[in-house]
């Protein structure tokens, strides 16, 4: 193996502030990407779609769960897929092992949901073997083939606006390899983080940065519950 050279203390510091000037300007490039994200126009969602779930049959605006922005990774879990029935597919069960904890989201007014062809008691099943505790859904209608996820992953962004919803995002191929913690997901959604340093519509929602962080478990059952 044909390794970098081996510098100093002075040298290796010099190298890595060099570098640090790129990362910045990627970390710039990116608020700036998810800035456009927030100005992409919406699609009305005109058909009904249904699922089944824990506590039986939902359409999708249920998978809201009261909350102003749904997040739907298509995963995987399926007659078929390689795994089956005892895994979904090795990616989307990567995918699953890297979301971060959901209560962060939530107090967003976020929810975020998986969602696959499999029955609910294999879902089940594979969730508590694997220690995965996201919402996944049973795609039952033709969800996944309108949204461009019948064949391949791909994660949906939602917002509704009282009983109407629109499609505002979508990220799939290489860009799901990216998603998974907080901040990846709300830089996808229309609203953003939320922070009063975004470049957001005027209007949008925005507290202070930091000052909406608290630990998963202070925040308030209902955290981010939309207010209508």
């Amino acid at each position: 193996m044909n390794t970098p050279s081996i510098v100093s203390p002075q040298e290796w510091e010099a190298a890595r502030q060099e570098l640090l000037v790129e990362e910045k300007r990627l970390t710039r490039a990116r608020d700036a990407l998810a800035a456009k994200r927030r100005r992409m126009p919406w699609l009305v969602v005109e058909k009904t779609y249904a699922f089944d779930g824990p506590e039986g049959g939902a359409g999708l605006l249920d998978l809201f769960d009261g909350r102003r922005q749904l997040i739907v990774y298509r995963a995987f879990f399926e007659p078929g897929v390689f795994g089956w029935p005892d895994h979904a597919c090795r990616g989307c069960s990567m995918v699953a092992d890297h979301v971060g904890h959901l209560a962060h989201l939530n107090s967003r007014d976020t929810t975020l949901v998986f969602a696959s062809r499999a029955p609910q008691p294999e879902i089940r099943r594979v969730k508590e073997r694997m220690g995965w505790t996201m919402p996944w859904y049973t795609i039952t209608g033709d969800f996944d083939a309108d949204f461009g996820v019948d064949e391949w992953h791909g994660t949906n962004a939602f917002l509704r606006d009282g009983d109407q919803v629109y499609r505002t995002y979508f990220i799939n191929a290489r860009g799901d390899e990216a998603l998974g913690s907080t901040w990846s997901y709300l830089d996808m959604t229309a609203l953003g983080r939320q922070e009063t340093w975004e470049d957001s519509p005027e209007g949008y929602p925005q507290t202070a940065p930091y000052a909406w962080w608290n630990w998963h478990d202070a925040y308030d059952d209902r955290a981010g519950s939309a207010q209508e």
